[in-house]
């Protein structure tokens, strides 16, 4: 992919898509700053990139925070001098204990829509100025196949992935002319620690799943639910990703990509 030089932001990066993603863009050329809420939690990701080569940075973000959005940002502008893709995949299912409550609680739409759209936000309208001056750039944002189709596991988790998609394409409408790309990904099923705690609120939904362990049943859910009958992986979505932050995707945009072996197809 030609990404090669690119300055790259990927939030949410200590882990799972995150941190594939970020390890990815630095094979393909790119320099990646991997972001998170934490960033004790960024030593695996920095140790890979360290060993890629490129330059690199580790930075934390709390994109539910405009002072340290501001403060990453203005903190890589100046290291980097620029900034060309942003990757936004950080995100969250519920508040602390969602998966034990029957019913989501308004801690849950508070948290989820903190990250999952008002912290994507955030950090995109603090890049925007940036990528405008340059015209060009690329923002990826990560939705979800929920936000194709509503769940009965974490309906406000499901609503703001539906919001990702429309932001996605109202700020390709607007940044159109200054030749930014803005696109989303909707992964399928990944076995990630998110997913585990999905399934393990699963197993409290359904009667079919009691007694089963999150593998298990993530295991009959490829069975079940996806044609090509294998699981995807953060490299699948990251592959993706690369190829929407690379000047081979130059005439895509406002687009939400499903990778998710034909579980859903609209």
């Amino acid at each position: 992919m030609d990404v090669n030089d690119k300055v790259a932001i990927v939030t949410g990066a200590a882990r799972g898509i995150g941190k594939a993603i970020s390890v990815q863009l630095a094979k393909e050329g790119a320099q990646v700053i991997a972001t998170d809420l934490n960033e004790d939690d960024l030593g695996d990701t920095h140790d890979e990139l360290i060993g890629i080569g490129n330059k690199s940075l580790i930075l934390k973000l709390d994109v539910t925070n405009q002072d340290s959005v501001d403060s990453a940002v203005k903190k890589i502008i100046d290291e980097f001098s620029s900034i060309d893709v942003l990757v936004n995949n950080a995100g969250t299912i519920g508040a602390r204990g969602w998966e034990e409550r029957d019913v989501p609680d308004e801690s849950d739409w508070d948290a989820i829509y903190a990250v999952n759209l008002k912290g994507m936000v955030k950090i995109t309208e603090a890049v925007i100025p940036t990528m405008k001056s340059n015209r060009r750039g690329k923002i990826i944002n990560m939705s979800s196949i929920t936000g194709r189709l509503g769940t009965v596991t974490s309906p406000p988790y499901g609503v703001s992935k539906a919001g990702v998609i429309n932001l996605t394409q109202a700020w390709a409408l607007e940044l159109a002319e200054f030749s930014i790309n803005v696109n989303a990904i909707c992964p399928g099923i990944l076995w990630t620690p998110m997913w585990q705690r999905i399934a393990n609120r699963w197993s409290l939904d359904e009667e079919k799943w009691k007694g089963y362990t999150p593998r298990e049943i993530f295991d009959a859910t490829i069975k079940d639910r996806i044609p090509l009958q294998r699981e995807q992986t953060p490299e699948d979505i990251a592959y993706a990703v690369a190829f929407l932050a690379s000047d081979y995707a130059h005439n895509i945009t406002g687009q939400a990509i499903n990778v998710n072996g034909g579980s859903h197809m609209n």
